[in-house]
Order: C-alpha cells, then structure tokens, then sequence
C-alpha cells in the first residue's frame, strides 16, 4: 500500500551551522555603530551640496569622524570650506556621536512601545555605562531631556549675544552651531581662528565654557543633582565629580594665568579683564571641549604640558567629554595614597572602591598610554614636527579634545589615518576597544601566590 505521509526532505533539514545566530558583544555592536555612523558621514560630506569645492574621500572621513567622535580636529575649515547643508550634517553628527546613537535608539523604541530584549539591555548598558539594567531606559529618556533643554538655553543666549554683530537669522544659526558644538564638547567652529577673537566677550565666554563643562561633567551627575538637593545625600560618584571639577579647573586657571602672565603672545599683552577670561577658557576647555581663544602654538612649553595632563585627563562618564574620565583619576589617585599608607582597602568619602574598579581604572590608565606612546613614534616617523607638536596631536585625539598647535593641517594622509584611528579609539573607550578585541575569560584555576619585585 503506497504510503501518502509527507516525506522529510533531506535538503529541507538546517545544519547547525546555518541557524546559529551570529551574537556580537556590546563593545562590538557599539564599534560597529559608530563605524556606520561615520561612513554615512563621510559620504553626506562628500556630495557637491555640501561644500563649496570637491574634496577628497580622506578628507571627508576625517571630517566625519571628528564630528561623530566630537573631537573638533580640521583638515578643512568649517566655515570657508563647507556649504550651509555641510555645516549642518557635520552638526547632526556632532549631536549622534556626543548623545550616542544608542540613547536615541533606546528613547525611540519606548516612544514606540517597542519592548527592549535583554541583549539590547546589555548593549545600551554598555553605551550609557550603565551598572544596573534598570537604570538604562530611565538614564536614557533623562539624557535626551536634559540635552535638547540645555541645548535650547544655550541657542537662545547666543542668540541674543550675536544679534546685534550677526543679526536675527545668522545670529540664530551661530548659535544652533557653537552650542551643539559646544554642549557635546566638540570643539567645531565656523571661524578658523577659533573663538580667539572672542578672548575678552564675557557673554560668549560664559555660555560657552558653562555649556561644555555641563555636558563634561556627566549626565548621571545631572540626574543626581535633580533628584536630591542637599550635598550628603548626593550619591559618592556625584560628590567626587563635582569636587573633583572644580579643584582641577580652580588650579589649571590658576597655573595657566601665572604662566602665561608675562608671555607677550598670550597674556602679558591683554588687559587684566581679558587675561581673566582667556586663563579661564584655556584651563576649562583641555577637558574634551576643543575650543580656544589663545594660540596654543605662541603658550609657554610649561601651559602646553598642563594641557597634556588635562586632556589626558578629561571629563565625568556618561558625558559628552572622552580622556581617561576624571573618576578614573580619582581612583588612581586614592589607590597609590592607600598604598602609600599600607592600608588594604581603597576607600573614597567612607566608602570602599571594589578591587576590581581599581584594576579597570589601571587597565585604562595603561592601554591608554600605550596607545599614546606607540602613536607619538609612528607619527614622529610620519609627519616633519617637533615632538611637543605630535604628542599634544596625539593626546587630543584620543581623549577627543580637538585642540592644536597647527599640526592638523599639514598632517600626510598616513598622519590623517592614524589620527582617525585614535579619535575612534578615544570615543570607543580604550578599555571598550579591548574588549572588542579580546573578549577576558575568567579562569577556574586559583594558582599560588607569588611576588615580584616592584621599584
């Protein structure tokens, strides 16, 4: 009798290797995006609507990853070089890098009621720094808040500012620019001076720095801030950001007028108004922020190394600013005075730092530093420029300052790769981009004990 049950096809059956699934860690999905984010970019910048002459792919990628990386470092200026439609793609950049794509994907999925699975939790944990998953659609809806309303602010008070030179409408864009720019500590400028002429404007002094030091200090420090008023009940990583800020900036201001008081390039030949305002800038601005209204090529050797450590540096986490994070600092800081002190345990404000943020907090000091110094030699191989000249290049763009002393422009297509390379490094997280490549195991072993020597 023939048999009609259906027959399994040999051919229909999935081999294992067909219906797995290919799973990327955070850091992964994260690299990627930023990747996608500066490719598209680079090919906006490089259509005849965006600027005012054809430019090379090289240059167009450079320019699109310092945007989305919201570094500030040009190969082209902003101003003379790119269409209104280019200024306005770079400055759509500047906000997706500064705020991260992940924050509007997140946001964007709960206005749709989209439900948020477990593996878009750990990679929105990841790009918001995040160490309880709970936290994530909460921080996320509370960064995009708190930006687009300090962003307003700052449009509005530049607008009034520039009204009067600029009128309304060019008033209204400068305005739009510098504080995007600014709020995401950019550092993109429409003129190719910088802020410079700008030295001694309080207004534009005070809107500016107030906009890139806010969106520096880190949006869970803002978050806080809402949520308790009085300084004790402030969390630990709250208290330690702002009192970390403000000793750091009260001494780089400090120690930048004193050194560049009797230089007649910078201060010495300003009115005492004036040399106020530019010690100020140049001392909150190294912190990712790529603004300046002095020549750092005419400062003193001494101010140029200042800066070095400030951009290394940086600002808070989960803001606009990159560097090694100022709590990574703090953390590295405690660390060697509780040795110094032959104490076990690392504490800050009477609370004990877990062993393991120690480790990460070294880990990131040193694949920072690697990436610094096996970067200075290439680029002293590459590029034709004094070696002060290639470190303060190469410390920008991994901490994502945007600050230089001229050598950008004249970068060789070699140098312009490699700096791309650190800018992306930089965003990324040095200690992201290792993860990236080699994904830590945990071993089950516990091996004895042994000592090395040390100093």
């Amino acid at each position: 009798m023939k048999n009609w049950l259906p027959q399994r096809q040999p051919y229909l059956r999935s081999h294992p290797l067909r219906t797995r699934s290919l799973t990327l860690s955070p850091p992964a999905v994260l690299a990627l995006g930023f990747l996608g984010l500066v490719l598209v970019g680079c090919l906006l910048l490089l259509l005849p609507i965006s600027t005012h002459k054809p430019i090379t792919v090289l240059q167009a990628l450079f320019t699109s990853t310092s945007a989305v990386t919201v570094t500030g470092l040009v190969v082209l200026d902003t101003g003379s070089q790119f269409t209104l439609f280019g200024q306005f793609v770079i400055a759509l950049l500047i906000q997706a890098g500064g705020l991260g794509f992940m924050t509007f994907a997140i946001v964007a999925a709960i206005s749709l009621g989209v439900k948020i699975g477990l593996s878009q939790q750990k990679i929105a944990q990841e790009a918001l720094n995040q160490t309880s998953l709970a936290q994530v659609a909460q921080t996320a809806k509370a960064v995009l808040f708190y930006s687009v309303a300090i962003e307003l602010i700052g449009i509005f008070l530049l607008t009034l500012v520039w009204w009067p030179e600029y009128g309304f409408t060019k008033a209204l864009y400068r305005g739009f620019f510098y504080t995007i720019s600014a709020f995401n500590n950019a550092g993109f400028a429409l003129n190719n001076d910088s802020l410079m002429q700008y030295a001694g404007n309080i207004p534009v002094n005070l809107v500016i720095t107030s906009l890139f030091i806010i969106g520096g200090i880190g949006f869970s420090v803002l978050i806080d801030l809402k949520r308790h008023r009085h300084w004790y009940q402030l969390s630990t990583n709250t208290r330690v950001i702002l009192l970390a800020t403000l000793i750091i900036n009260t001494l780089a201001f400090f120690l930048i007028w004193l050194l560049e008081a009797n230089n007649p390039e910078t201060l010495g030949s300003m009115p005492v108004k004036e040399q106020v305002l530019a010690a100020w800038f140049q001392a909150v601005t190294p912190r990712t922020a790529g603004f300046n209204t002095l020549d750092y090529s005419t400062m003193t050797d001494a101010s140029n190394i200042l800066t070095l450590l400030l951009m290394f540096i940086g600002g808070g986490s989960l803001s606009t600013a990159s560097g090694i994070k100022l709590g990574t600092f703090v953390i590295l800081i405690m660390a060697t005075y509780t040795f110094l002190r032959r104490r076990d345990e690392v504490t800050i404000m009477q609370r004990t730092v877990p062993h393991s943020q120690v480790l990460k907090a070294l880990a990131l000091v040193f694949i920072s530093m690697g990436f610094v110094f096996i970067s200075t030699f290439v680029l002293s191989i590459t590029e034709q420029a004094s070696l002060l000249d290639v470190a303060f290049e190469v410390v920008s763009a991994l901490s994502t300052v945007g600050l230089s002393r001229g050598l950008t422009a004249e970068l060789s297509s070699p140098g312009q790769f490699l700096i791309i390379i650190l800018m992306i490094t930089g965003r990324l997280g040095p200690l992201t981009l290792a993860y990236f490549l080699a994904t830590p195991q945990k071993k089950r072993i516990r091996y004895a004990e042994t000592r090395i020597q040390i100093g």
